[in-house]
């Protein structure tokens, strides 16, 4: 059950009852990521930069196109990031093993460091919402959210656990 006490009501396709929860992915979202907006602002990153350092440790050796295809971002957008990255000396690349002409990106030791760092912020808010919320209802909660993903994309995305 939430922390408010609400449950979803039976008619959980109203307008309000969507409403709520388009809401509470806006706040949650946004109070979640603050404390990780506030550690990377100062050093003139922002959560493009985050994000490809969350889905490069994810993925060692990923490549420049595997990862614009997670982020779903322009190749022009993620070139800027790729770039910061690059030169603040957290991401390295190296020549693709089956095609030289890719790029591999892997974390260098400070990309791993910072993104641990960054990771701790997050695991802890969502490891106290997840403790309030009970194991049924995180399931639940993964469910709902792999439901918001085309069924195009959900195969790549789901290929992320483990």
């Amino acid at each position: 059950m939430a922390a408010t006490g609400s449950t979803a009501s039976p008619l959980f396709l109203r307008e309000d009852e969507i409403r709520r929860g388009i809401e509470l992915l806006y706040f949650g979202y946004t109070r979640m990521t603050r404390a990780v907006d506030a550690y990377l602002a100062p050093q003139g990153l922002g959560r493009a930069h985050h994000r490809a350092l969350y889905f490069i440790a994810r993925q060692p050796d990923l490549i420049v196109s595997e990862l614009l295809a997670l982020l779903a971002v322009t190749k022009q957008s993620l070139g800027r990031v790729l770039n910061d990255l690059i030169e603040r000396g957290l991401v390295e690349t190296r020549p693709g093993a089956r095609d030289r002409r890719q790029k591999q990106l892997r974390l260098t030791a400070d990309g791993a460091k910072l993104e641990a760092e960054l990771f701790e912020a997050l695991r802890s808010q969502m490891a106290a919402a997840y403790v309030q919320a009970g194991q049924g209802s995180v399931t639940g909660f993964w469910q709902v959210l792999e439901g918001l993903i085309p069924p195009e994309d959900r195969k790549m995305v789901l290929g992320l656990r483990g």
